[in-house]
């Protein structure tokens, strides 16, 4: 059937259920001489009257009536397809791909896909965990996840989480055999645990500041690790200090198994943000997925 075809078997059904050509203009969005030409043309099409036109008013004719009684199931199912495909188009789905650090992955990422992920079962979500700076767009990601607003011009930021604070941590065995540092160049007499950074190579210089005086510390000691997990498990057996996040040894320095030192050297900075290129259109799933992440704190 061609488009007009069904143009025209609408109009017809719309004027016999008004009953009244003006009043099926006005539903239609049309005129009323075009209405009555789309319905002459449709009944010399096929070759039969459909409508009795009195004075006051239209009456579908023997045929049109059996023409109706096809038409209305047919038309009330496009109908109810049309409205699924709206209820599939406003439901989110698809896939999309983010590249993150593991630390922003568990505290940030995880927490708000374990809510969102139930509610949309169509939105699906792959984590590449990797703590380099990744090109998004050449790597094929629609976001990636990195500390501060530090991005290119044609970047968007959002921003997912709380400030962030760094920590120095040794276990109570170590300070009993070393003394607790009081300033940042005491940390050269003490054996530290390096942070292998995977973009480059290089050893990862602890960044200090107080009063706005900033330093970059190089460290030394026996053990060099590219995940700061392993930092607090060598720090908790007494091999050295470590340089770690906050909260991710928060529950250790409460109970006592971790000790904290040069914490005034240590303020905070702003979290994690969610990046990604702003001349790409977002998807209704990357929206909903932008929105649940959205620090709001």
């Amino acid at each position: 059937m061609r488009r007009e075809e069904l143009v025209d078997l609408n109009a017809f059904m719309t004027v016999a259920e008004e009953q009244n050509f003006t009043r099926a203009a006005a539903r239609l969005g049309t005129s009323q001489s075009s209405l009555s030409h789309t319905v002459r043309r449709l009944e010399t099409r096929l070759g039969v009257r459909l409508l009795t036109r009195t004075t006051r008013n239209v009456a579908p004719t023997e045929a049109g009536e059996r023409l109706l009684s096809t038409l209305r199931p047919a038309l009330d199912s496009i109908g109810s397809q049309l409205a699924a495909l709206g209820e599939l188009r406003d439901r989110p789905a698809g896939s999309i791909r983010i590249t993150t650090s593991e630390h922003a992955a568990t505290t940030v990422l995880w927490p708000a896909l374990r809510r969102l992920l139930p509610e949309y079962p169509d939105i699906h979500v792959e984590l590449a965990l990797d703590s380099s700076f990744t090109d998004i767009v050449s790597e094929r990601f629609d976001a990636g996840v990195r500390l501060g607003e530090a991005l290119a011009k044609e970047m968007v930021a959002v921003r997912i989480g709380p400030e962030l604070r760094m920590a120095i941590i040794g276990s109570p065995d170590y300070f009993s055999n070393n003394p607790i540092p009081r300033t940042p160049q005491d940390l050269n007499s003490h054996r530290c645990i390096n942070l292998r950074m995977l973009s480059g190579g290089g050893l990862y210089a602890w960044e200090l500041e107080k009063a706005q005086r900033e330093l970059r510390v190089r460290v030394e000691g026996q053990l060099a690790f590219s995940n700061t997990n392993m930092i607090v498990r060598a720090a908790e057996d007494g091999f050295g200090l470590g340089f770690v996040m906050e909260d991710q040894v928060a529950s250790q320095i409460a109970s006592g198994r971790l000790v904290r030192v040069l914490e005034d050297w240590c303020p905070s900075f702003p979290g994690y943000h969610l990046y990604y290129p702003s001349r790409r259109q977002p998807s209704a799933a990357f929206s909903v997925l932008v929105d649940a992440l959205r620090h709001r704190g």
